[in-house]
């Protein structure tokens, strides 16, 4: 849907390709009936229904990626159409290039982020592609080192940028849209994505950035609530948190499952559409909200009750073709009514 110029790193992978061919391959196995789903997700909802008027605290944000950034909008317009529509926050991209890059300096992310607090938004974390063709727990040392070295870069970036969030994917056994990639058994993969937070976490620590571990659902890592728990508790360290993404587990779990179970542990969020129906099981599988099958009472009910109030921050990799400023608005109008900041029937 976008002309936007795909992030390409040594190896050949790009992001929209790392997606699409992973729940393609998550497709090829998906042998549930379509039946069983809608019955499964009628019995989930008829326990959770939405309460009348219901008001939640949590702040929204929406990540970089919805916008059609660097082809067609510099990061400028991007932080004042976030605003303008009424985000609280955006979470920014670090990549080989652009304005969050290995090329870019303190006093670089320090003028982002005066203009972020010109323009009146907050920068909610920083988010980065690069932990794919650079896994933490490669089999290749180069690889593995250049990885870490990145995170350092990001955990500084997301410092300067005022922000005390990064998104950080410790590991993966296989990815299957890396035909270079030899997998990684399981008991390795967990002592080296270990032994990585491990190196991590006191830098961030001295600056203040957590570092929050996402669950993804197809680099066959931390594939439950309890490997996720135990992960993240055995560092015993406040700057070692989840980042939970709603969408990435949809497939064959529930995040209303998850959320409770990891409870104050969670530090931030992706607030990510799925689809069960007709899905392709290609990125077309992510939705714009609520075009989707999530169970969003019960998904927010569940935050609700583990006190959380940070951000939720909408992930979706299509940036319209034509008038992207549509995506932004109506995303944030959707929130609005989810959150009870606003009534469907209000203008």
């Amino acid at each position: 849907m976008s002309h936007r110029r795909e992030e390409e790193c040594p190896s050949g992978v790009t992001r929209r390709g790392v997606i699409s061919s992973a729940l393609a391959a998550a497709g090829g196995a998906f042998a549930f009936s379509q039946s069983a789903i809608a019955g499964s997700e009628t019995t989930a909802k008829a326990k959770s229904e939405p309460t009348s008027g219901k008001q939640y605290a949590m702040k929204k944000s929406i990540n970089q990626w919805a916008f059609p950034y660097p082809e067609r909008m510099d990061l400028r317009t991007c932080l004042q159409l976030a605003k303008d529509a009424g985000f609280d926050g955006i979470e920014l991209n670090y990549d080989l290039e652009n304005d969050l890059s290995p090329k870019s300096t303190t006093k670089d992310y320090h003028a982002i982020r005066r203009m972020a607090e010109e323009i009146g938004i907050e920068i909610s974390g920083v988010c980065s592609f690069l932990f794919w063709p650079y896994p933490l727990t490669s089999n290749d040392p180069a690889e593995r080192a250049r990885g870490r070295e990145l995170a350092g870069l990001m955990t500084q970036a997301a410092h300067d940028l005022g922000t005390d969030n990064l998104l950080v994917v410790p590991g993966a056994v296989h990815m299957p849209w890396r035909e270079d990639h030899d997998p990684t058994p399981n008991d390795v993969c967990d002592q080296r994505a270990r032994e990585a937070i491990g190196q991590l976490v006191k830098p961030a620590e001295k600056l203040g950035v957590h570092l929050n571990i996402e669950n993804i659902f197809f680099n066959g890592y931390l594939m439950t609530p309890g490997e996720m728990i135990d992960f993240v508790d055995s560092f015993d360290s406040e700057f070692v948190r989840v980042h939970f993404d709603t969408g990435n587990i949809m497939m064959f779990q529930f995040p209303e499952h998850w959320i409770d179970m990891l409870g104050d542990r969670i530090q931030n969020v992706h607030l990510k559409e799925f689809t069960k129906k007709g899905t392709d099981y290609s990125l077309e599988s992510f939705r714009t909200l609520l075009d989707g099958t999530t169970n969003w009472p019960a998904v927010l009910d569940a935050f609700d009750r583990t006190g959380y109030e940070g951000y939720l921050t909408f992930e979706y990799f299509h940036p319209f073709m034509h008038f992207p400023e549509v995506l932004i608005h109506s995303t944030s109008a959707a929130m609005d009514v989810m959150l009870g900041r606003k009534s469907v029937y209000q203008s």
